[in-house]
């Protein structure tokens, strides 16, 4: 596999997520849509002036070989988002420096799960939901690579 994606959905907070993650792995969009630039969208002429200025698509890079990509649901279409423990988005940092500067970064403002620590396959590992009800895992292997 070269690629891997990671498509989130949100209740009408696509954009300040984006922005967000933007600023933590210093990258740019790769495509920001909205639903009012969607060509021949079904059902456009009913959407509200707020729904068509959501986000229909975004994507942003965040490794060599994974893009993250998000929409806003849409009850308007009939979708109704249930954030839950579904999904987890894994990290593994190439340095100890980037593993806990991503930590630092993301966890702000989110509840962790299980603080950044030492395991019997980690230097360093951790769980957490980030502000936007998100699951991520860290996990930098370091040495503990060579020992397995």
């Amino acid at each position: 596999m070269d690629n891997v994606s990671i498509y989130l959905n949100f209740a009408g907070k696509t954009e300040q997520a984006f922005t967000f993650y933007k600023a933590v792995f210093n990258t740019e969009f790769l495509m920001v849509m909205r639903f009012k630039d969607f060509p021949d969208m079904p059902g456009m002429e009913e959407f509200s002036e707020e729904d068509r200025n959501k986000i229909g698509h975004i994507a942003i890079p965040i490794g060599k070989n994974t893009i993250l990509m998000g929409t806003d649901s849409l009850e308007c279409l009939g979708q109704q988002l249930q954030q839950g423990n579904n999904m987890y988005i894994v990290l593994n940092p190439e340095s100890l420096t980037e593993c806990e500067r991503l930590w630092n970064a993301l966890t702000e403002g989110g509840k962790t799960e299980m603080p950044l620590a030492e395991t019997f396959w980690a230097e360093r590992y951790g769980s957490f939901t980030d502000k936007f009800g998100i699951p991520w895992m860290i996990s930098f292997e370091g040495n503990k690579a060579q020992q397995q």
